[in-house]
């Protein structure tokens, strides 16, 4: 059950950066991370080659770090 909770909010967070993506392109190269979310939804939803557990862990624990902090930035700077 925690392994699908976790792999639908990534589900989310990758669609929502897609749609970011799509809004403002030049933010694929100054987010890091971004790309690498969308990816990973992209996996997850169409289940290319299935998905690894340890991927997915790790992304987790320690991709998303520098994701939440770019978009935070960005945030504050938009006001």
């Amino acid at each position: 059950m925690r392994r699908s909770a976790v792999e639908r909010q990534l589900e989310i967070l990758g669609e929502a950066c897609s749609r970011l993506a799509r809004i403002e392109p030049a933010l694929l190269e100054m987010v890091q991370n971004l790309k690498f979310a969308i990816d990973l939804r992209n996996r997850i939803i169409h289940g290319y080659d299935a998905v690894d557990d340890e991927i997915v862990y790790l992304t987790v624990t320690e991709d998303l770090t520098a994701l939440k902090s770019d978009l935070t930035q960005l945030l504050a700077a938009r006001g």
